[in-house]
């Protein structure tokens, strides 16, 4: 897959077939779409394109009043993740738009004919059946397939009934992870849910007990991290290497009070120096919920049965 973050260097293709999105979380219902993407795209023997945007278009316009999501912005996935995963989808080309408050203000007349139709050249286009584009979201399906013969398009609505087939939605992902419900997410994803993050020192408390911790610093800070509790994990280094681990998500009750939140994760039949290394989590399996307990040996007690119950999920 070739990417492009500047439309002033994306390529002009003849016959390119053409999706568009911000496709966070690139989850099971968005797989529907390129998957049909790249069937009309062989078909016609044309490239295939997806248009995203960085940022987040919620982060320079904001949600309005009513919008139901009022809490800060959660991502599913860093723009590297989303890349990747659209890359594992089989797209061609790549084209990651620069969202600005003054690209917000383009009419849809001036996103079809600057960007589609001159920009990219598309022919063809494949869009769920929600999706908008142009200022105050004003284009869809309709106005496309009213104007198709003027641009020189052909346009291909998926629809309602295909993508809510999946019953899948970012919001739905979303509230299933901060509720600890990893099973459910990872079903909508399509795969286990990654979180990535730097390894930085620590208190090194849990060496003193045979369970040393990887402590992680999050590599993109709008990156939503799951519910506090145990989970059952695998854990990449730089370097590729999977490891079973357990992963606890929390604020450190049995150790103090008022505590800031950790992400720390235990790699199983591990040793070695992890310190400013990049390490990816892979989610499998919630464990448990955070608990106090009294005192460090009843601590270390129950780390050795959520070492049983990692393996056991992670087998």
């Amino acid at each position: 897959m070739q990417v492009f973050r500047d439309p002033a260097l994306f390529p002009f293709l003849t016959n390119a077939v053409v999706t568009s999105g911000t496709f966070d979380g690139v989850h099971v219902g968005h797989q529907r779409i390129l998957s049909r993407l790249r069937e009309v795209a062989q078909a016609s023997g044309g490239p295939s394109v997806v248009i995203t945007y960085w940022p987040h278009p919620r982060l320079v316009l904001g949600p309005p009043p009513t919008h139901p999501e009022l809490l800060a912005l959660q991502l599913l996935n860093t723009l590297d993740e989303r890349i990747a995963k659209l890359e594992d989808a089989g797209v061609d080309y790549l084209l990651i738009v620069p969202f600005t408050r003054e690209f917000s203000e383009w009419t849809s007349e001036q996103y079809i004919q600057h960007l589609l139709l001159r920009t990219v050249g598309a022919r063809q286009l494949v869009i769920g059946y929600d999706h908008r584009f142009g200022k105050n979201r004003e284009g869809g399906f309709d106005y496309l397939s009213q104007h198709a013969d003027r641009y020189g398009l052909t346009v291909e609505e998926i629809p309602r009934e295909d993508v809510d087939a999946v019953g899948v939605s970012s919001t739905r992902i979303r509230r299933a992870l901060l509720s600890g419900d990893i099973a459910t997410a990872n079903r909508y994803l399509g795969y286990c849910y990654p979180l990535t993050g730097t390894v930085v020192h620590g208190q090194k408390l849990g060496r003193t007990i045979g369970y040393p911790t990887a402590n992680l610093a999050l590599t993109e800070p709008l990156k939503l991290v799951p519910a506090r509790g145990i989970y059952a994990v695998w854990a990449i280094t730089t370097a590729g290497s999977r490891h079973q681990a357990m992963l606890s998500i929390g604020v450190r009750p049995t150790i103090g009070a008022d505590l800031e939140q950790t992400i720390e994760v235990n790699l199983l039949d591990f040793s070695g120096d992890l310190y400013d290394q990049e390490l990816t989590l892979e989610f499998v399996a919630w464990l448990r919920p955070e608990e106090k307990y009294q005192g460090l040996d009843a601590l270390t007690a129950q780390l050795a049965l959520d070492e049983q119950a990692t393996r056991a999920a992670l087998a």
